[in-house]
This record gives structure tokens, C-alpha cells and sequence, in this order.
């Protein structure tokens, strides 16, 4: 199949798929590194407004220096996230948003170092946790003890304020 489709622009579906229902392992390896090796050599940001430096992002806007990600806004350097707002440098995070330096999250807001998190808000170096609210390193605190400490550590940490 990879042969047929590189000597024309499109190829009818009916013939892909008896050319597909045909497929041994080999020519079925060959045709998925082939569409794989196309999607990371096209490094353009289909459907995004407003990206700078970003790569294979698709219908973002207003992200900087971001690689892989969907529907995201105001992002900077973020890896494979999608539906997020406002989050820096973090990877695969999903309907988040002002995280920083956060991995593996969905539906949360305002993590900082926060890993596996889902359904939280203002949690700082939590690993794990679902539906908390002012945690910092998996310990609860009130509102007004959790900034006064955060405060502290990103001075320690060396990060900016959100």
C-alpha cells in the first residue's frame, strides 16, 4: 500500500481497503512506520492561531514553544496536553489549567509540581490525589495556610508567582 498511495495524491478507499484486508505483517509494519514517520516529519499546527515555536499542535492559540498538544490556550512549553489554559511547562495534562511543571493531571487547576492528580484545585507537590483542595506534598491545609506556605516555597524553589 505504501507504494500505491507515494505514486498518487489520494487513492480511492475502496482500493485501501482491499489493499489493507490483504496486508501481511510486513507490509503492515511498513504502511505504520510510514504514517507514523509522516505525522512527527509534519510539524506544522493545523487549525492553531497565534502559535509561536509550537509543534504538531492542533486548534491552539496563543501557545508558545509547545509540542503535540489540542485545544489549548495560552500554553507555554507544554507537551501533550489537551483542553488546557494557562499551564507551563507540563506534559500530558488534560482539562487543567494555570498548572506548572505538573504531568498526568485531568480536570484540575492551579497544581504546581503535582503529578496523577484528577478533580483538584490548588494543590502543591502532590503525587496521586482525587478531588483535594489547598494540599501541599499530600498534606491538607486551610486556604489561608496554604498561600502563606506556597509563598515560601516557590521562593525556596525558585518559581515565579502564577
Amino acid at each position: 500500500m505504501a507504494k500505491e498511495t507515494r505514486k498518487t495524491t489520494t487513492i480511492d478507499p475502496a482500493e485501501a481497503r482491499a489493499l489493507i484486508a490483504k496486508a501481511d505483517k510486513r507490509m503492515f509494519m511498513e504502511e505504520l512506520n510510514r504514517l507514523a514517520h509522516g505525522f512527527t516529519a509534519d510539524a506544522g499546527n493545523p487549525g492553531s492561531y497565534a502559535c509561536k515555536e509550537c509543534l504538531r499542535c492542533a486548534n491552539c492559540m496563543f501557545c508558545n514553544a509547545c509540542v503535540s498538544c489540542y485545544t489549548c490556550t495560552h500554553c507555554t512549553r507544554c507537551e501533550l496536553c489537551n483542553n488546557c489554559s494557562h499551564c507551563v511547562e507540563s506534559k500530558q495534562l488534560h482539562g487543567c489549567a494555570y498548572c506548572m511543571q505538573s504531568e498526568n493531571c485531568t480536570n484540575s487547576a492551579y497544581l504546581v509540581l503535582c503529578r496523577n492528580l484528577s478533580d483538584c484545585t490548588y494543590c502543591f507537590g502532590c503525587v496521586g490525589l482525587t478531588k483535594k483542595d489547598f494540599y501541599i506534598l499530600n498534606v491538607p491545609f486551610n486556604r489561608q495556610e496554604y498561600f502563606i506556605v506556597i509563598s515560601k516555597l516557590r521562593k525556596e524553589l525558585g518559581l515565579p508567582k502564577q
